[in-house]
């Protein structure tokens, strides 16, 4: 059975892009637009995998990491960012992300973090 994923990002548009490259591989169980509706998500779907973008409005992906993790300390989680934003990525990192991609998304970079990501 494949991997479950849930998605959040604030913007339908790249909720939808994530959704195309990874549907495929694996199932998309929701996708949430900000930080409170993920916890919810979260909850109704259990999902194997968060993509969780840094910059949203209400609760930004660095307000809902530690949030996830309170809830499931072993939650997988990979964060979504643009380019130049290291300092927020290091700070999920050391929160408790598993790994992170960038906007504009590389298919095949995409799919190496989420594996790299169920491996560890």
């Amino acid at each position: 059975m494949p991997k479950s994923v849930l998605i959040v990002d604030d913007t339908n548009f790249m909720r939808k892009v994530l959704r195309d490259l990874i549907s495929e591989h694996y199932d998309i169980v929701g996708e949430a637009a900000d930080g409170e509706e993920c916890l919810k998500m979260m909850e109704e779907h259990d999902p194997d995998l968060i993509t969780l973008d840094v910059i949203m409005p209400e609760m930004d992906g660095l307000e809902a990491l530690p949030k996830i993790k309170e809830k499931d300390e072993e939650q997988k989680v990979i964060m979504v960012t643009s380019v130049g934003q290291h300092e927020k990525i290091t700070e999920a990192m050391n929160n408790g992300a598993g790994g992170y991609i960038v906007k504009p998304f590389d298919e095949e970079k995409v799919l190496e973090e989420i594996e790299k990501v169920f491996e560890s």
